[in-house]
């Protein structure tokens, strides 16, 4: 007997087209409606000066794009935007390869390794969510400035490399990661770092790529912390840079320096999140990794 194949019924495809396209109408909508302030940003950076405060402010981008950029780079309130966003990448680059590889290390110990009260000290680590920057500002602020850390990569980098978030999402991964494979490796004669490193750190590739990405992010955009320990502006942040752009009193503004600087502040967020960006998107959505 011939298979036959039942056709969907008219209404239904009809009704799918339209959700499908009324899907993509709201989705173009949406990513214009937030790429216009970058675009607005970026025509900025292009004009002068009295065209952006004259309205109406144009919306294409105007013929002094490399005089601009190049201002930016060279220049600086206290110090050129480039050395700004070398220390950035450094404090960024090191935030997130210093709590990945502290959070692999402990949720490694807190699920393979039976020692008395690893609940516990797993439990006062993610208690650790609860109490946010500002709230321990102060006693770390000490302890850097007693290790003599102010004015240094370390001291940027150091106070913010512990993360509870991190260490909870390898712990769940590592349960689910069959107790086979860690009794395999053990007959095998592998030891508890041989075995970390050849099967535990490749399975949790797409975890680690999905991680940088955030924590990137959020070394990045740290101010707070940055504004607190550097007195020094050699060792500013972009995220400073751009806030000490901004005049007091009655100073004019150089918003076509100030929108350049916005934009290369942007740049290296998103060459990340691009390179990054299946490794990241499988992190976050596969089930089984």
């Amino acid at each position: 007997m011939a298979a036959t194949v039942k056709e969907p019924a008219p209404g239904m495809v009809e009704k799918r087209g339209h959700t499908l396209w009324l899907t993509h109408v709201f989705m173009i909508l949406g990513v214009l409606i937030v790429f216009f302030p970058i675009w607005l940003a970026f025509v900025a950076s292009t004009v002068t000066q009295p065209e952006i405060v004259s309205p109406p402010m144009p919306l294409l981008p105007g013929p002094h794009f490399f005089d601009n950029y190049r201002e930016a780079l060279v220049s600086g309130v206290n110090v050129p935007v480039a050395t700004m966003l070398v220390n950035s990448l450094i404090m960024a680059v090191g935030i997130a390869v210093g709590k990945i590889a502290i959070s692999l290390l402990s949720a490694f110990a807190i699920v393979y390794f039976r020692f008395p009260g690893r609940t516990t000290f797993f439990w006062m680590i993610f208690i650790t969510l609860m109490l946010p920057v500002e709230v321990r500002i102060v006693p770390t602020y000490e302890v850097v400035a007693g290790f003599g850390m102010l004015n240094s990569y370390s001291g940027l980098i150091f106070p913010l490399i512990a993360s509870a978030t991190a260490t909870f999402l390898f712990r769940q991964f590592f349960l689910t990661i069959p107790d086979e494979l860690a009794e395999a490796a053990r007959v095998d004669g592998a030891r508890p770092m041989r075995f970390f490193l050849d099967i535990i750190l490749p399975m949790s590739r797409t975890n680690i790529a999905a991680l940088f990405v955030i924590l990137f992010i959020y070394g990045w955009n740290q101010y707070l912390w940055p504004l607190l320990i550097t007195t020094d502006p050699e060792m500013n942040t972009i995220v400073m840079g751009i806030k000490q752009m901004f005049p007091s009193g009655d100073d004019t503004a150089d918003w076509p320096v100030i929108m350049a600087t916005s934009i290369l502040a942007m740049v290296p967020p998103v060459i990340v999140v691009i390179s990054m960006q299946k490794l990241f998107i499988r992190g976050l959505v596969d089930s089984e990794k």
